[in-house]
């Protein structure tokens, strides 16, 4: 996943996505997109369960995009 957030809130939301229990990995970038997620889930339903209730719900978020990898 792809965030934009409000400028100088990197690293408060990277450490709130860090708690999260699927988040594998987050990077702080520049750019484009502020953060990089990777989260890992075993159903469609779960990845829409993160997304809407975890992940976009956190203060601080302008935008998101999903990107959908299959192994």
């Amino acid at each position: 996943m792809l965030i934009s957030c409000e400028v100088g809130e990197e690293q408060s939301l990277y450490s709130q996505l860090k708690e999260i229990p699927e988040v594998k990995s987050c990077l702080i970038t520049y750019g484009s997109y502020d953060i990089i997620v990777e989260f890992v889930t075993d159903s469609a339903s779960q990845i829409n369960k993160i997304i809407i209730s975890k992940i976009r719900k956190l203060p601080k978020i302008k935008s998101t995009i999903t990107l959908h990898v299959t192994n």
